[in-house]
Formats: C-alpha cells, sequence, structure tokens
C-alpha cells in the first residue's frame, strides 16, 4: 500500500507541473546552468504563417555534392536566419544537393533572401595592446555594408591537414580586468587579413586534453600572417565575423608556415571549439547555392487549422470518453482520468522540449489520443476474463496487467520504430511536416505506456481493491 501511495503522490506531483506549465506563459531562468527557457507554444510554418525558401547546390547537374560541406553551409545559413529573430527556424538538408529554410512568423521575403544570400565577413584585426571583449561590434579599415545582396561563392576543397600537437601559436586569453577597451564607434581598427585567406579550420584535443581550433592559410595569408606576427609578439589579435567580435587571442609566437591554433582554455568544451571552428569557415559557403523557390504563406489558413484541429481533438477525447464509460463503467471513468493526465504531460512536454507544432504533428498528438487507450482497453478484457473466472478483484487486477502487457509493448514498440524511420526520412528529404507529425505520434505514444500502465493500475489498486465485484458486477461491464 505504500508503494501505491507514493505512485499516486508521483503522479498528483506530475498533475500538477504539466497543468502550470499547459496555462503558462512565462520564462523560466536557471543562472548556475545558464538556461533560459521561455514557455510557450511554437507553431509552425503552416500554422502560423511566414517563408519557405528553398535552396540548390549552384554545381553542374553531374557534379556530386560532399556531403560535409553541404551540411556546413546548412549551419551557416541556421546561424544566418537566426540573426533575423525568427522563432524555430526549420534550415534541414533536402537530398544530396538542396536545402529547405522555413521561418515562421517572417512576412518581409526580399529582407530573408538578402539574409540568407550574404557571405558573412570574416577578419583578423590589430586589436593592439588590450583585448576587446567577445560580443562587442566594432569598426574595421573593411567597414563595408552588408545589407545588400552578395553573391554566394565556394570555398575549394582542399586536402586534410595534419594535426598540430606542437607549440601552440594562439591562446585565448580572458579580457584584463579594470581596463575599458576605446570605445568601439570611434576607434577604426586596422584589419590585418581577411576569411578568403583561411584555407580550413578545425577543432581538436591537444596533448593535455584541452579544446581547440587548428587552422591552415593560403600562401598570401601565410606571408600577411608572418609579417604581422613576427613583429607583435605578446599583442592580440581579434577574430572578428560581420563587424562582431568572436574571439580576442594573444600572439604567443611568430606564425611562419601558414598553420597555427587557437587554444580555447581547459574551462572550455569540444563543442566550444566545434563552434569557433564554423565560425571560421563562415566567411565563404562551402557550397555556392541558388534559389530554386520562394513560398509566402500567410497565416489565415493556419488560424483555421487550429480552430479546426482543436475542435476534432475536442470531438475525438469525448468520443473515446465516452465510450470507455459506458464500455467498461467504473475502470473506464478511471481511464478517461488517466487519458486527461496523458493529455496534459504530452502538451507539456510540447512545450517544454519545445516541439514545434504543425498541422500533421497536431494529426499525430489527436491521433494518439486515440492510440493512448489501446493499452486499457487490452488491460480491462483481461480484467473482465479473470473476474469472470472468480478471482478476487486484486488479483485480477494483477493478472489483467500482466497477460496484456506483451501485446502492449509489442504495438507500441511497433510504433516507435515506425515514428523513427519517417523520423529519418523527414530529415533527409526536408520533410518536415513528416518529421513534425513522427516526432509528436513518438512523444504520445511514449506517454500513452506511462499512463495506460501505471497511473492506470494505481488509480484501480488506490480506488477498486477494496470493492467486491460480485456484488458491483455492473460497475465494471460484467
Amino acid at each position: 500500500m505504500r508503494n501505491r501511495n507514493l505512485w499516486l503522490a508521483i503522479i498528483g506531483l506530475l498533475t500538477v507541473l504539466a497543468l502550470w506549465v499547459d496555462f503558462s506563459e512565462t520564462r523560466i531562468a536557471i543562472d548556475f546552468l545558464g538556461l533560459h527557457r521561455e514557455i510557450r507554444t511554437v507553431l509552425g510554418l503552416d500554422l502560423q504563417g511566414g517563408i519557405q525558401i528553398l535552396l540548390e547546390a549552384d554545381v553542374p547537374p553531374n557534379q556530386a555534392v560532399d556531403r560535409g560541406n553541404l551540411e556546413d553551409t546548412r549551419r551557416i545559413i541556421e546561424n544566418r536566419v537566426n540573426a533575423l529573430g525568427v522563432s524555430e527556424p526549420v534550415v534541414q538538408v533536402a537530398g544530396t544537393r538542396r536545402i529547405v529554410v522555413e521561418l515562421p512568423g517572417i512576412t518581409n521575403l526580399e529582407q530573408a533572401v538578402n539574409t540568407i544570400k550574404q557571405t558573412g565577413l570574416l577578419e583578423f584585426v590589430d586589436a593592439g595592446a588590450l583585448p576587446i571583449p567577445e560580443g562587442t561590434t566594432i569598426r574595421t579599415t573593411l567597414d563595408v555594408s552588408l545589407t545588400g545582396t552578395v553573391p554566394l561563392t565556394a570555398t575549394p576543397t582542399l586536402p586534410p591537414t595534419p594535426t598540430l600537437t606542437a607549440t601552440p601559436t594562439l591562446t585565448e586569453t580572458a579580457p584584463m580586468i579594470g581596463t575599458s577597451p576605446v570605445t568601439p564607434t570611434l576607434q577604426v581598427y586596422r584589419t590585418v587579413m581577411t576569411g578568403r585567406n583561411l584555407r580550413s579550420a578545425r577543432p581538436e584535443l591537444d596533448e593535455f586534453r584541452r579544446p581547440q581550433v587548428a587552422f591552415t592559410l593560403d600562401a598570401e595569408g601565410t606571408r600577411l600572417f608572418a609579417e604581422y606576427t613576427s613583429r607583435n609578439v605578446g599583442r592580440y589579435l581579434c577574430i572578428v565575423l560581420d563587424k562582431k567580435v568572436i574571439s580576442c587571442p594573444v600572439i604567443e609566437d611568430a606564425i611562419t608556415q601558414g598553420q597555427g591554433v587557437i587554444r580555447l582554455g581547459a574551462e572550455s568544451a569540444l563543442a566550444d571549439a566545434e563552434a569557433l571552428a564554423v565560425t571560421l569557415r563562415y566567411g565563404a559557403l562551402p557550397v555556392p547555392l541558388k534559389i530554386v523557390d520562394t513560398r509566402n504563406i500567410g497565416p489565415t489558413l493556419g488560424r483555421e487549422s487550429i480552430q479546426r484541429s482543436l475542435i476534432a481533438g475536442i470531438v475525438g477525447f469525448a468520443t473515446v470518453a465516452l465510450f470507455m464509460i459506458l464500455y467498461y463503467r467504473l475502470p473506464g471513468v478511471l481511464a478517461v482520468l488517466a487519458l486527461s493526465l496523458y493529455a496534459a504531460l504530452v502538451f507539456a512536454v510540447f512545450k517544454l522540449l519545445p516541439v514545434t507544432l504543425t498541422l500533421p504533428g497536431i494529426a499525430g498528438f489527436v491521433l494518439s489520443i486515440g492510440m493512448a487507450v489501446d493499452a486499457n482497453i487490452l488491460i480491462f478484457e483481461r480484467l473482465k476474463e479473470e473476474l469472470r473466472a472468480g478471482r478476487n478483484l486484486t488479483a485480477a487486477i494483477e493478472y489483467g496487467f500482466e497477460r496484456a502487457w506483451p501485446s502492449i509493448r509489442d504495438s507500441n514498440i511497433s510504433t516507435l520504430i515506425t515514428c523513427v524511420i519517417l523520423y529519418i526520412f523527414g530529415m533527409n528529404f526536408g520533410a518536415s511536416m513528416v518529421r513534425g507529425f513522427a516526432l509528436t505520434l513518438a512523444i504520445g505514444v511514449a506517454a500513452s505506456l506511462f499512463t495506460g500502465i501505471w497511473v492506470t493500475r494505481t488509480f484501480l489498486h488506490v480506488l477498486l481493491d477494496r470493492l467486491s465485484a460480485q456484488a458491483y458486477r455492473r460497475w465494471f461491464g460484467i
């Protein structure tokens, strides 16, 4: 009985938390983890409107496109569209040579296209004796406007560079405490070299397992770096992207061979090195792209779809609840309570992750409501068989769950496998709606296992163990 009371307390706590999340439009901030999460419902392109852009590799049809270069291009474009302030943009590879960009809530097509087509301006800037804090916007000798459309250019594929584990060349240094860098708007910093002289950049770990980024330069970059670093050992060289400082390491030694590393420090993670490596390759897209199709989707269809989906969900839930109550009587009432908790839990998970809700995603959620009662139906049928065989109520509940579990387990595993296949299909072929359907259905199946097995079972034991099935046969639909 103690375990049942514990489960009942857990279920009550989950119910309160789920309802709080479902009806909250707030922001969670956990300072020591650096986590800032906004609790809200995220709607997809088809529900709130926006822009969809289809990009294709601008190379001859018979020329293969490297999958790694295409993925790097996708990440670069994703970083660019994030600057638009888009809520949950979708940027994914479609097939072997296309990228699909979906920007929910954006209506300015020209601005979106220009942002995607821009080539990031990467500069190595002479900061002098004092470092410039990361994130600072500065002016440089190449202070040009990037608001217009810039042609997309490709970076040539180059052979891999041997891992450098000898003397590190650049070391990440924290900004000096008590110093005030020159106001960026007043000072113009000298650009030593631009990103076009960068051949490659990749994350790695040094001999002490500290993250760093190894880079190589072309012939012109090697000459420029050799001249500059030979005269400026001990001074700071900032890495600047689109006039914003990304990193500001100090020069330890002259870089004369066109190869060096940027150490990030022991407190950094390898993910930080990976992010910096992608940033260093940001100056030019690895794959040239052309715009194949653009669509401006209005929100009218989305509002109508949400209303109709809400009506469909209410009607579906009410129909399932009515059937369960009429056919299974008292256990059916408990199943409806568990189904209500299921719906609250799933919607709370959607808001916490968050899951971008599309129309197919809502369809998957509605479908999962019907599937959520499958476990209860199997259990209740087994329960009725055990009661007809003359078992007492407590034993009938346990036998009913044990004999129904293999069927419940196998059916849900097969559904989850199908969801994985659909999700992979959606990822590889740019079918974001298929991916949304698979994700919402998988979350629903997982939640239905919890509510169908543990929640319903706890309710049955807590409320029905003291009843006599023979005295209340009508309560069980026997």
